[in-house]
C-alpha cells in the first residue's frame, strides 16, 4: 500500500477553522481514498485583501490506487 502526500492551501474570510475546511473539502472532493490530513501552518493576508483572508495550508494523504 503507497499513499501519496500533498499540499493544499485553503482561505477564508471568516476563519483559520472555515480555511482548513475549504482545503480539506477540496481534497474530499477531487481525490480518491483521502486518508488523513494535517494543518501545518497558518497565515493571513493583509497587504492586498479587502478583508483579511485566512489561509490554512494542509497536508494531505491519500492511498493510490493499486
Amino acid at each position: 500500500m503507497v499513499h501519496k502526500k500533498i499540499t493544499l492551501i485553503g482561505s477564508s474570510t471568516e476563519s483559520f477553522d472555515d480555511a482548513a475546511d475549504d482545503a480539506i473539502s477540496r481534497a474530499e472532493d477531487t481525490l480518491d481514498n483521502v486518508k488523513w490530513a494535517e494543518v501545518k501552518e497558518f497565515g493571513v493576508e493583509i497587504a492586498n485583501a479587502e478583508d483579511r483572508e485566512y489561509q490554512a495550508e494542509v497536508e494531505v494523504a491519500f492511498k493510490l490506487q493499486d
